[in-house]
């Protein structure tokens, strides 16, 4: 593990070439991000932080100078509000009260957060471009409150906090953290939802009468500019604050599908060493040796998903067979989703690992500094 500082010279220049990045350490008001009324960000008034206050940064916006989303007006796949979402690009995929919503991360780049109400139990999908992870939770177990974006950065992870009406008992919640770690509620859990991370073709040749949030929104933005010029391309070790450390075992932007434990461990199953195993991949593992799991991957989808393999009192073992995925078992056919779509058990479903969760590597190694990690190339050749 090496120490990386991008330096002075070197941030004023990422800076200048994405200026309309959160970046700086200075509250700007001209930035393209803040709305009107933005304020400085702060932490709660009851400061206590169960994290290191020192590695808390403002993000160069103020709170809710990054939008966030409630309630979105939601389109079908083909519809004309529909089309700023290319075909390569990243969705994060959800089932919500029998229906299935894709949220673009071109979407996310500009909002972070988007809240729900309207699908039974309400919850938000959350995407932070400077870790590149993607995580859905459960509102209810902050009384439904919606969560905004505090203008705070923790490891330059998005700090998110649950909007109340009279402010009282609001805290921070790092995404990375899944919980809250400043404030009154510090501690409390957000319960994460499953969801898949694939690209928008593949969603939607899955799922063809899926939701979309529309790209015409009351506070919308171009969504399909990508603000931070080159900060995801894979080897690129630019962050817009300096990180202690880097883990050199994988490059910094590589996503992982990364399985958290307790204390730091976990497992990161890197998209380069997935991909270069073939078109669709299995991978059977247990984290930590405490559960065994199993890991879909399609290079097409560019997705990887965890599951219990599992399927009612049955344990099952997967393989690639004609480009699929197949159980030894009972020889059903699987969807990268872990749904049975063909065989004997057609219509089951696995059980996903709801806590796994796609982000880059440094962001993963930097929270999970204890993790394992699948050993494969550095790239494909």
């Amino acid at each position: 593990m090496t120490g990386f500082s991008p330096g002075r010279a070197g941030r004023a220049a990422f800076c200048a070439i994405a200026g309309v990045l959160s970046a700086c350490n200075v509250f700007d008001t001209s930035s393209p991000f803040v709305d009107e009324g933005g304020v400085a960000p702060s932490l709660p008034d009851d400061s206590f932080c169960s994290i290191p206050q020192e590695f808390i940064v403002s993000g160069g916006v103020g709170r809710d100078g990054i939008p966030a989303l409630v309630n979105p007006s939601l389109v079908s796949s083909d519809h004309a509000e529909a089309t700023y979402v290319r075909e390569a690009d990243r969705v994060v995929g959800i089932e919500a009260d029998g229906r299935f919503i894709a949220v673009p991360h071109n979407i996310l780049w500009w909002h972070e957060i988007v809240n729900f109400d309207d699908f039974g139990s309400p919850f938000a999908v959350t995407y932070c471009p400077l870790t590149g992870s993607s995580m859905v939770f459960d509102r209810a177990s902050i009384d439904g409150a919606d969560l905004g974006v505090s203008g705070l950065l923790f490891h330059n992870n998005l700090m998110m906090f649950n909007r109340r009406p009279d402010g009282v008992g609001e805290s921070l919640f790092p995404q990375m953290m899944q919980g809250a770690r400043c404030g009154p509620l510090d501690g409390q859990p957000l319960e994460p939802r499953p969801a898949i991370e694939m690209r928008w073709r593949t969603w939607k040749d899955l799922h063809p009468e899926t939701l979309v949030v529309s790209g015409f929104q009351p506070r919308g933005r171009d969504y399909e500019n990508y603000p931070y010029a080159d900060y995801e391309v894979v080897d690129n070790p630019q962050t817009l604050f300096p990180h202690p450390e880097f883990d050199t075992r994988r490059p910094p932007k590589e996503r992982v599908l990364g399985i958290p434990r307790e204390n730091g461990f976990g497992m990161a199953f890197p998209f380069i060493v997935l991909e270069s195993r073939g078109d669709v991949v299995v991978v059977h593992d247990d984290v930590q040796g405490t559960r065994p799991v199993v890991v879909f991957w399609s290079t097409r989808a560019q997705a990887a998903m965890a599951y219990h393999p599992r399927s009612g009192s049955r344990d099952l073992t997967f393989e690639v067979l004609d480009g699929g995925f197949f159980d030894v078992q009972t020889g059903s056919r699987w969807s990268i989703e872990g749904r049975a779509i063909a065989g004997p058990l057609e219509g089951a479903a696995l059980a996903p690992v709801a806590d796994a969760y796609v982000a880059f590597w440094f962001a993963w190694a930097t929270f999970h500094p204890n993790t394992d990690v699948l050993s494969g190339p550095l790239r494909i050749s």
